[in-house]
């Protein structure tokens, strides 16, 4: 049997699946090389053992938390998923599916590894100083993860005998199995000439979303005594206006509106996604009501909205 194509995974639920069509449309749009490698979209509905958990506990940093399968982002734990679905060979791309390309992914596909099963970049903030790696985007040598199983490793959650961010951030992997690319690979929602792959990583500003309900849950953490400091995170967020409770707010950067809206009428002129289908989720408040307005406001090229 001939090896798998190189493949691009985007791993999506139904609230997100607006954003994973954008994110489809884009890897193809801007690759010199499109006829190079596949495309594949994995959906949390395609999974049941992903909506089984729906209300269990599991272990999430040293606590129990409850798995809710509505919650916004139910579908990281796919993001592992690549190499099964390989068949254990070949490389893979993988992104969430708020992860939006300016560049050609080809690029990624050819980078010398070094002998490393993972490239990704590291989380900033106080994750990235608890060594924990951004797994949103990441380049897979699947022959070297034989041992990513995603029923498997999921169940182990719920067993706690995994804890979800030492999965999440790599830290059940050898150290020396995990290399780096630069950073513009997983842009953190910022986007400049040099960004390769922009990742609207704050859900509460999602360019999509302005003004919808919030529906995602934030995970709940342990109060820790030995840190006086984390008890004002909660009144910090409610000043920000960074907590999952009220609208959607709008992205700061109307740069990353700008483009994601034209990006979004790149993606329905070539028929990924439809009016219907856009009518559809936003009356289910996956995607502002506003949309196409939004969309002819910022009418032009894709590349016209980089920064």
């Amino acid at each position: 049997m001939p090896q798998k194509r190189p493949t691009v995974f985007i791993h999506t639920n139904h609230k997100q699946i607006v954003g994973a069509k954008v994110s489809e449309y884009l890897f193809r749009a801007n690759s010199k090389h499109a006829d190079r490698f596949d495309i594949e979209l994995i959906y949390t509905e395609d999974h049941a053992f992903i909506k089984e958990r729906d209300g269990q506990s599991y272990l999430r940093d040293g606590d129990k938390a409850t798995w809710v399968y509505e919650n916004l982002q139910s579908f990281t734990p796919l993001r592992f998923m690549p190499p099964e679905l390989m068949g254990y060979e070949g490389r893979a791309v993988v992104v969430d599916p708020d992860v939006f390309a300016l560049t050609d992914v080809w690029e990624l596909f050819e980078r010398d590894m070094k002998g490393k099963a993972i490239l990704c970049r590291p989380r900033t903030g106080s994750k990235g100083s608890l060594n924990c790696m951004a797994t949103s985007v990441m380049l897979l040598d699947c022959a070297k993860l034989p041992h990513w199983n995603v029923k498997e490793n999921f169940a182990e959650l719920f067993d706690f005998k995994r804890d979800y961010m030492d999965w999440i951030c790599l830290r059940t992997e050898k150290p020396e199995s995990i290399g780096l690319f630069e950073n513009e690979w997983n842009d953190f929602d910022r986007l400049t000439p040099k960004t390769k792959m922009i990742h609207n990583t704050k859900r509460q500003t999602q360019p999509w979303k302005t003004g919808l309900p919030v529906d995602f849950f934030p995970a709940r953490k342990k109060a820790k005594l030995a840190k006086p400091q984390t008890w004002l995170r909660p009144i910090a967020r409610m000043l920000r206006g960074d907590v999952a409770s009220g609208t959607y707010k709008q992205h700061p950067d109307m740069a990353q509106e700008a483009f994601f809206f034209r990006a979004l009428k790149g993606t329905l002129e070539a028929g990924l996604v439809t009016e219907e289908m856009l009518r559809e989720e936003m009356r289910k408040n996956h995607v502002r009501h506003d949309a196409f307005e939004v969309m002819e406001r910022h009418a032009g090229p894709v590349a016209a909205a980089r920064g």
